[in-house]
């Protein structure tokens, strides 16, 4: 069986002439004449551009390997017996009494209606495009939404006083459309850095400037194993980033490339962000700092990197005492990433989150502080929250989306934006023609925020509306199990399909689960 589609995908705009090679990709007969239409044939022409899925800017994607373990080799468990979290009464153990909310840190902590949250977006022009959307339909669903990497760096109006920044218009802006609309009580507006945010100091401007509460540390993430990158359409702003430390290709202070972009021989720069050196001292030290400057709540994000880079996170950040680790697996989704190493590098989904829980359980057991885990890769449904909930309970208190939400609030301000052209699918419009009739939780939505309603973008409701199908599927899957709070799913809720996902996962497997309870009842 194989797993990789090679040489011809959607993503990066390439498709086979005849059948397919399955090691090679290549057309089983590759002809003398071809124009040439697969990754190969268009990689002669265009070069390094075909690394990249297209078009950027108004694209987000996930890897197209189909890995041997996913999260579809787990169901959930239900049963008819009792409920825990709520009294065993048919009349009161019902799903809308399921209680979503979570607490994640040390302390009092970051409080959120729901167990998810949206990871880090950052300089990639679809997540400046639809930022609005997406800040403040999380504000307004309760939980938190992360700005990713590079956002001071890539602003052009940015400010800085001997390297770091001092002002940033577009980080200011991201800040305060959270801000905003949040409820007080829950959620939080997080600022995430890497090593170029880090040398600009950004995250030092965010917690004094814009009283940011919340901050990340990047390791990496599950898309890809080098740092950020995008696509520069301006010859000035790619010259500007160069100046500000970034890595930026072709050389765009070179004069013979200006000459060649300037008669369009190509027509965009890529620039990229450098890979960090994560050392334990280092890494203490920095998050001692940031509490020393006033970041309440402190976090790390990783990636899909080898073994014994899981355990480094795991470790380090028990002994920082930092308040969330979230692990991102490989296949999630990226707005920019190099499309073959998307698909062929990193530990997938389920394999590293059943390695963290057996990290964090081992550091549990001897009596080490655990910080609060989210997992993320991949995770788009009901289903989905609810097995990795359980995959890494109890370390495990929320899981991280980014495709998903970003789905919802494009789709949103798109049906919006045709409700008021008059111009709605059938699909839709066999709803009715107005906003509160097409979106079904609009008019919820309009009584919890009142007068603010019509100033919420049609893209937040449609990730608010998109999040009240998630909380009221998941009540649903919870009730089954008999499990009335997110803090109460167990490992036990689960069992694995094949024998593969129980050997990765230590999950039971289905014929091999509760054989001790049975027993009990079969005498």
């Amino acid at each position: 069986m194989t797993y990789s589609n090679p040489n011809a995908s959607a993503a990066t705009l390439t498709k086979n002439r005849t059948e397919r090679s399955p090691v090679s990709g290549l057309c089983v007969t590759c002809v003398d004449g071809c124009p040439g239409s697969c990754e190969v044939a268009k990689s002669a022409i265009r070069g390094s551009e075909v690394i990249y899925p297209a078009p950027f800017g108004i694209i987000t994607t996930g890897s197209q390997k189909n890995y041997p373990v996913n999260l579809s080799h787990f169901n959930i468990m239900g049963t008819t017996v009792g409920a825990v979290g709520i009294e065993a009464d048919s009349d009161k153990a019902i799903f809308p009494n399921v209680d979503l909310e979570t607490r994640i840190g040390q302390g009092k902590g970051i409080k959120l209606k729901i167990p998810w949250f949206t990871c880090a977006l950052g300089s990639t022009k679809i997540a400046k495009d639809n930022w609005e959307e997406l800040a403040i339909g999380a504000a307004v669903s309760g939980t938190m939404q992360v700005i990713g990497e590079n956002v001071c760096g890539m602003d052009v109006d940015s400010k800085l006083d001997k390297g770091k920044v001092v002002h940033s218009p577009e980080l200011e802006w991201r800040v305060k459309t959270y801000k905003k609309f949040r409820e007080e009580g829950y959620g939080a507006i997080v600022v995430q850095s890497n090593i170029e945010d880090t040398r600009l100091g950004v995250l030092e401007y965010a917690i004094s400037d814009l009283e940011v509460d919340a901050v990340e540390l990047k390791w990496g993430q599950g898309a890809k194993d080098i740092g950020g990158e995008v696509k520069i359409k301006d010859l000035k702003k790619a010259q500007l980033l160069k100046k500000r430390g970034y890595i930026v290709l072709p050389d765009p202070e070179n004069p013979d490339i200006i000459e060649a972009f300037k008669r369009r021989h190509f027509t965009e720069f890529e620039r990229h962000s450098r890979v960090g050196m994560v050392t334990r001292e280092a890494f203490i030290e920095r998050v001692k700092e940031l509490r020393s400057l006033g970041a309440k709540h402190v976090f790390l994000k990783t990636g899909a990197y080898r073994p014994a880079d899981v355990a480094r996170a795991v470790k380090f950040s028990s002994e920082a005492g930092i308040d969330l680790l979230t692990i991102d697996g490989a296949g999630g989704g990226t707005g920019m990433s190099p499309w073959r190493m998307m698909n062929e590098w990193g530990i997938p989904s389920v394999e590293i989150w059943s390695l963290t829980y057996q990290y964090a359980d081992r550091l549990a057991k001897r009596g080490d502080y655990v910080p609060s885990i989210a997992f993320a890769g991949g995770v788009t449904l009901e289903d989905h929250i609810f097995k990795a909930l359980a995959l890494g309970a109890p370390y495990v208190k929320l899981v991280g989306m980014a495709r998903a939400p970003l789905t919802a609030a494009m789709v949103g301000k798109n049906v919006g934006n045709r409700i008021k052209e008059g111009n709605l699918p059938v699909y839709y419009g066999r709803y009715g023609n107005t906003i509160d009739a097409v979106f079904v939780e609009a008019g919820r939505l309009r009584t919890e925020v009142k007068e603010k309603f019509e100033s919420i973008p049609l893209g937040a409701i449609g990730i608010y509306t998109y999040n009240q199908r998630l909380a009221q599927g998941l009540k649903q899957l919870m009730c089954g199990a008999r499990k009335f709070a997110t803090n109460l799913i167990s490992r036990d809720d689960l069992v694995a399909l094949t024998p593969e996902a129980a050997r990765i996962s230590g999950i039971s497997y289905v014929i091999d689960a509760d054989k001790e309870e049975v027993e009990k009842i079969l005498g």
